[in-house]
């Protein structure tokens, strides 16, 4: 194939992807791949990988990058970094997160010394925003976004809807929904400006996912169908997946659990093909919802351990927290539900659900501001600690409950060395009542965890991890041995190594 032909493929492969037929693309650059030689072969297998990643291929297209990259010279200035960036895409759809930002800080070194890039550069920041938010990163996803947008607006302004998605996603993530439904709608804005359509069916998909988790339903599934339709006639495997997943979860939601169970084994098929092993993992732990409520415990047992498994292998211990606070939930759910409950199964619940909440409810500590820390605490740490303390009680262990009270009630710490002049403080808080087992009230005395951060909320008093609590002469600390546990199990830190007094 000449020269000006192989251009001329290489454009009719572009026009393929822009009116959605991906597939069409992918056998175009792998044709021109095939018979060119120089930039222009690479040039294809780098579209060509392109083309295997969004149809959820991930692992050839991995491959492929690397060939690029070798096949690539030394002073490829424009071509190397692009290679990377997208190379990096890739490997976050297969869970390598270390991988993914070599690949991009090796880029934004490349890129720092171009003065023409721009695009590239908002590219690159828009991947190390998505490995942020991968590692629940909030604080430095949220500085990486803003960033982006920042030089979409000022480089390339055709690009501005992926920021302002990232975001709608991190505001969302860190319950600022009026801010994040604003962000999502103006990004869908910007990608039909653009006529990007496929980024308008990944940001309706996005939408749709929002409004799922924030209890609108019904404002949800016209737009998961429509993306699906998209998807799925695209060949788009991973989004296909994802659509597959979260129409499952609006069918368990009316009690279809039969249609759920269904849509979510083939969202499970299509992760599994494309190598998508972090959407894997959480599908398996929606699934491991149903075959629990549909009375086979073994299965969702074998399911939930897979997820957990993933996780722990690529490091994302809060993942296996949350794996756990779910199976403990799901647990309790079997307990209540049988006549003669069963105490191993209670004493296993309780093992699983105390290391689980106190890794999550350390996580608050970690975000920038009273406000998000007073939002985790009320969407997501305070539930987790409700169900410990439930089980703790259910189960009779009169020292583990003292303990999580006694946790509970010590209070927050303000971080001096972050906050100058500002002093140490400890709040005093009267005690819960004792929750009845089952009690699912979130507005009663239990969020004790919360209060400081709403006093810290207007002035975003940066607070450390909680220290150990002595609570006898002795040295006893206070959930010693489920914190031991929280920090091997899940590797990472639950709690500063001061130790003080809790009397």
């Amino acid at each position: 194939m000449g020269e000006q032909k192989g251009r001329d493929h290489l454009a009719a492969g572009a026009a393929a992807h822009s009116r959605g037929d991906v597939a069409e693309a992918l056998r175009t650059f792998e044709q021109v791949a095939r018979s060119t030689t120089g930039d222009l072969r690479t040039s294809a297998i780098i579209n060509a990988a392109s083309m295997s990643d969004e149809l959820g291929d991930h692992t050839k297209a991995v491959d492929l990058y690397r060939e690029a990259l070798a096949a690539m010279p030394a002073d490829a200035i424009r071509m190397r970094p692009a290679a990377l960036v997208n190379l990096s895409q890739a490997l976050q759809h297969l869970g390598d997160l270390d991988g993914a930002q070599d690949a991009l800080e090796q880029a934004r070194g490349l890129l720092a010394a171009a003065d023409d890039q721009g695009d590239l550069r908002v590219a690159c920041l828009l991947s190390l925003t998505a490995v942020a938010m991968h590692r629940q990163q909030w604080a430095h996803a949220a500085d990486i976004a803003t960033e982006s947008l920042d030089a979409a607006v000022r480089f390339a302004p055709a690009l501005a809807g992926h920021p302002l998605m990232n975001l709608a996603a991190i505001h969302f993530e860190t319950g600022r929904f009026d801010l994040s439904d604003d962000f999502a709608g103006q990004a869908l804005e910007a990608f039909e400006t653009a006529g990007d359509v496929n980024a308008v069916a990944e940001t309706q998909q996005n939408l749709g996912i929002m409004h799922v988790r924030s209890g609108r339903p019904d404002d949800a599934e016209p737009l998961v169908l429509s993306s699906q339709t998209y998807f799925e006639r695209a060949g788009i495997g991973h989004r296909a997946g994802i659509g597959s997943k979260v129409l499952a979860f609006l069918a368990e939601g009316r009690g279809d659990t039969e249609r759920a169970a269904k849509l979510y084994r083939r969202s499970l098929d299509y992760f599994r093909t494309s190598g998508a092993v972090l959407d894997a993992a959480d599908v398996q732990t929606r699934l491991a919802t149903v075959t629990f409520g549909e009375g086979r415990p073994d299965e969702g047992e074998t399911l939930l351990a897979a997820a957990f498994d993933t996780y722990r292998a690529l490091g994302l211990g809060l993942h296996c927290a949350q794996v756990d606070f779910w199976h403990a939930a799901l647990l309790e759910s079997s307990l209540t539900a049988s006549e003669t409950p069963d105490s191993a199964v209670l004493g296993r619940a309780t093992a699983l659900a105390v290391p689980a909440a106190i890794a999550i409810d350390a996580v608050r500590y970690t975000l920038p501001n009273g406000r998000q820390r007073e939002q985790w605490n009320r969407e997501i740490a305070d539930p987790a600690m409700q169900l410990a303390f439930r089980l703790a009680y259910a189960s009779g262990d009169a020292r583990l409950v003292a303990d999580l009270v006694e946790a509970q009630c010590a209070g927050t710490t303000v971080d001096v060395g972050r906050a100058g002049h500002r002093t140490l403080a400890r709040l005093p808080l009267r005690l819960p009542d004792l929750p009845q087992t089952g009690t699912t009230d979130t507005e009663g005395s239990f969020k004790l965890g919360a209060a400081l951060a709403r006093v810290a909320a207007g002035a975003g008093l940066p607070v450390p991890l909680p220290p150990r609590l002595a609570l006898t002469s002795d040295g006893r600390i206070a959930l010693h041995n489920s914190i031991a546990v929280a920090e091997e199990r899940y590797r990472r830190a639950v709690r500063d190594d001061r130790v003080v007094p809790a009397w």
